[in-house]
């Protein structure tokens, strides 16, 4: 019955970073490492929805920070071109219910921090043209337009070209994500915006006091807002103690975000970082910067997208209702971007 249910509803993933692993490659070799590598990972996870974020390691900022955002956004287009019959890069709501109807993975680009855009708040019409449907303004630490969470201690809000980028986003239709950004940004961002926002992967601050999370008040607010929280399936973000890395830790993140915001503002963004990191790890990808991340960091089974099943396993075990599990898996994300990219 799992499964059977797993592979009737629409299963969204709001953070892979698994364009840092495809594109660390050569061009020529995208779309099959992807084809070989991840594509069979998303179909036996059941994955109809993908957000892809672009995210710039520190050896590319600031100089090579915008080249490089642009080289993953291409790699996104290469991929999926490459695929055609399994994937399709969505601008809007309609080329999403076209690809999951077909049998495809749809497939959303996002920007994480908008590296190498800084305060040039003009260049967001141009990643918009280029596919950017989601992104964030702040990763840990600061950036010309806001804090990030790394950052608390200064209580700082965004700066003014942050505003001017809200509302540049808000008029193009980017969805913003106030995952990474620091308190003071989110209680900002959420007392000027004027559509829905979503957090593509923040856990529970009442279950794990890390920065990173959303207290009870911000999941509140963003419910309030009519946006949605998507979980954060890094260990880290779930507990402090090795012994309380499992699926059930999990599951108390899912059901706290539910309980606290309501059923229809909570969803999955998984944040897969031990895969990814596997996929970068030398000699394959010489170069490339994963420290300060343990790649053990991750709950048994779910070390990537394959595992997905097991959550919507846990959720039913749990006594969830089917209808609310579906919610959780993928409908509230399904339907948040069916309405906010219509």
């Amino acid at each position: 019955m799992t499964m059977s249910l797993h592979e009737r509803a629409v299963v969204a993933d709001t953070h892979n970073d698994l364009l840092m692993a495809v594109s660390a490659r050569p061009p020529a070799q995208w779309a099959g490492f992807f084809r070989e590598r991840w594509l069979p990972q998303l179909r036996a996870g059941g994955v109809n929805l993908q957000v892809l974020p672009v995210f710039i390691d520190d050896g590319y900022r600031p100089e090579g920070a915008l080249r490089q955002t642009l080289r993953m956004i291409e790699c996104a287009h290469v991929l999926a071109e490459g695929n055609p019959d399994h994937v399709a890069i969505c601008l809007d709501a309609a080329d999403i219910d076209r690809a999951i109807d077909a049998g495809k993975i749809a497939l959303l680009i996002a920007l994480e921090s908008m590296p190498g855009l800084d305060a040039s708040v003009e260049l967001i019409s141009t990643v918009h043209r280029l596919g950017v449907r989601v992104a964030s303004i702040a990763h840990w630490g600061r950036t010309p337009l806001a804090d990030g969470s790394g950052e608390d201690a200064t209580g700082s809000g965004l700066t003014s070209h942050g505003v001017e980028a809200l509302g540049e986003m808000e008029r193009l239709g980017i969805v913003f994500d106030i995952s990474h950004l620091g308190a003071s940004g989110v209680a900002h961002v959420l007392e000027l915006a004027t559509k829905p926002v979503m957090a593509t992967h923040s856990s529970a601050r009442a279950l794990r006091d890390h920065h990173r999370n959303l207290t009870d008040d911000q999941l509140r607010a963003v419910a309030a807002n009519g946006g949605v929280v998507c979980v954060n399936f890094f260990a880290p973000f779930l507990t402090d103690r090795q012994e309380d890395v499992h699926l059930d830790r999990l599951l108390d993140h899912i059901e706290h975000v539910a309980d606290v915001a309501g059923i229809d503002h909570v969803g999955l963004g998984p944040d897969f970082i031990r895969e990814v990191m596997d996929d970068l790890t030398p000699p394959c990808c010489e170069g490339v910067n994963t420290r300060g991340v343990d790649p053990k960091s991750a709950i048994p089974g779910l070390e990537g997208p394959s595992g997905l099943p097991m959550v919507t396993e846990g959720l039913l075990a749990r006594g969830l209702q089917e209808k609310d599990v579906i919610k959780i898996i993928g409908g509230n994300v399904h339907r948040f971007l069916g309405e906010r990219l219509a």
